[in-house]
């Protein structure tokens, strides 16, 4: 945890014996050479993270669906490098992002389900002040630090994004607001400058994009990480030219025709696409583009109104649908424009891939989960083989290579087995005709539950035990 800062720019300039090794290899990938001089930390990649909030597999042109325009991804991905099988640690908002800010599985920090806004559900929970940031790391090594649009790992300003090492907060805390008005559920405004409530107008998705590119402006010197948290195209469905309806103090109901929820979806997405145009366009103006890395997908799977394209189930489940992702990395001078990538990468390798970058490693009494993915990115490299679990609720499943086992999901009876490689849709269950997988990945996830059980940080009402 770290002091609150109201600036943008960061005070820190520690740079080490592997700060330095990795910037030689970053300077080698990149073609250019590092000054060896205090410029050096000047000269270190930027990390831009653009998450968006409940968008499918199959909701992007790029990803082959022909009913959505989405220039500015599909510019992304045909400049950089599309990954296939990349997979959030969890099926829905809360958890997937605490396992993204702290690379390790989100049941050790105590977030394993969604942080509700009901004052009468689990609105006191959040990412607990000792956990550790990849913004806190990275600031403790001189970057500046932002995180523009949705947080939701805590309402309670003692969870507030500023004392998790973010420089810059532009955003709101809750699940979701409504669009214009910045309501939340239950009717509370929730739009914050830093630590404190301060509404301004204007579309959600057009203020997280101009802040971003405010922080850009500000900040192109270098280096920064910038966490950019779109709203679209999670609910409600408001288009930029819809009229608000949530007010304050009530729980409004959302109330539109499925003509509406079409209509409103594709623009969401739309606008969301510009914003990224936005912010690619602010790169390249400041000639910044060649060393930042841009890494783009979703926090996890469509709701039933988006697209999960071939993939089975959406949002909450543990089927495909509801956490393999579109996802793009950018970086000009380091990844090959054009590439399609099929290894697996997870949502918990960003955070040691970018400390990896920057030339640092997290605090080692918060060991990760995740594993530096750089070589995957930007060498081919095939990605290190390993075991990756997913819980929430009752529904559990483990990925090992092609197989991947599913227990208590929808529509379900016992175990599923399924080979992902010849089995995209998860439509042929071979668990009967593979006990010997069943068995071994079955013991595996048991073992995995244990272990983060045994280390979870609990929640305030929650016991440690």
């Amino acid at each position: 945890m770290r002091p609150q800062s109201f600036g943008y720019r960061s005070s820190a300039s520690r740079i080490g014996p592997l700060l330095l090794t990795t910037l030689v290899g970053w300077a080698s990938l990149c073609h250019w050479s590092a000054p060896a001089s205090a410029r050096d930390v000047a000269t270190r990649p930027n990390f831009v993270i653009v998450l968006a909030d409940d968008l499918g597999y199959g909701d992007v042109h790029f990803q082959g669906n022909p009913d959505r325009t989405t220039p500015n991804l599909d510019a992304l991905a045909a400049e950089g490098l599309r990954l296939t099988d990349f997979h959030v640690s969890g099926p829905v908002c809360s958890p997937t992002r605490a396992g993204l800010l702290t690379g390790r599985y989100q049941q050790r920090c105590g977030v394993d389900g969604v942080i509700n806004a009901g004052f009468d559900k689990n609105r006191h929970h959040g990412l607990q002040p000792d956990e550790v940031t990849f913004a806190e790391c990275l600031h403790d090594v001189g970057y500046t630090t932002g995180l523009c649009g949705k947080w939701h790992l805590g309402y309670e300003p003692k969870y507030n994004p500023t004392h998790q090492g973010f420089d810059l907060f532009r955003g709101y805390v809750s699940g979701n607001i409504d669009y214009q008005s910045h309501f939340d559920r239950v009717g509370v405004k929730d739009w914050w400058r830093q630590a404190q409530l301060k509404d301004e107008p204007g579309y959600s998705t057009h203020l997280i994009t101009s802040h971003a590119v405010d922080f850009i402006d500000k900040n192109h010197d270098g280096p920064f990480c910038l966490y950019i948290a779109h709203e679209a195209p999670h609910t409600p469905f408001q288009g930029p030219n819809d009229p608000a309806f949530r007010v304050e103090g009530k729980v409004v109901q959302e109330r539109v025709s499925p003509a509406h929820k079409r209509r409103a979806y594709r623009e969401m997405i739309e606008e969301m696409d510009r914003g990224v145009g936005d912010v690619l366009a602010a790169l390249k103006r400041h000639q910044i583009d060649d060393r930042t890395l841009v890494l783009f997908f979703s926090d996890n799977g469509a709701a039933r109104d988006g697209s999960n394209g071939e993939l089975r189930g959406f949002k909450g489940s543990l089927w495909e649908g509801g956490i393999r992702v579109p996802a793009v990395a950018w970086s000009p001078a380091t990844i090959k424009a054009g590439g399609v990538c099929e290894e697996t990468v997870f949502s918990l390798d960003i955070m040691p891939t970018m400390l990896a970058l920057a030339g640092t490693t997290a605090p080692k009494n918060r060991p990760l989960d995740g594993v530096n993915v750089s070589g995957v990115l930007m060498r081919d490299e095939p990605a290190p083989k390993r075991t990756l679990f997913w819980k929430y609720g009752r529904k559990r499943a483990v990925r090992r290579g092609p197989w991947k086992l599913v227990e208590n999901a929808p529509g379900l009876e016992g175990t599923g087995l399924f080979r992902l490689d010849t089995d995209l849709s998860e439509m042929t269950n071979l668990a009967a005709k593979h006990p010997e997988v069943v068995s071994s990945l079955t013991r595996a996830l048991a073992d995995w539950e244990k272990s983060v059980a045994s280390s979870a940080t609990p929640q305030p009402g929650r016991s440690s035990k």
